[in-house]
């Protein structure tokens, strides 16, 4: 393998400025959401959304990654395809 001089990084006053803005826009972005949460949340719960109701809890973590499961059909049918016992 060949080594290389590590490559010397420079910050400069820009770069400094430009993450000062995106990180203010992201704060802002998440007290805004934490507003909206708390009054949509006005069941006591907060913006938490601490609750003893498993399948709620599992459906914040579901919207918070992403995850959109599909419903699983109970039929025969539907798992065997067409056939006939």
């Amino acid at each position: 393998m060949l080594r290389r001089k590590p490559t010397r990084l420079e910050l400069k006053l820009d770069d400094i400025e430009e993450f000062e803005s995106i990180r203010k826009d992201l704060e802002t972005r998440k007290k805004q959401k934490e507003d909206v949460d708390v009054v949509g949340g006005s069941d006591g719960e907060g913006a938490i959304g601490l609750s003893s109701d498993p399948k709620n809890r599992e459906q914040m973590i579901n919207d918070r990654i992403g995850y959109k499961p599909q419903a699983k059909p109970n039929n025969r049918s539907s798992q065997f395809g067409s056939f006939e016992f």
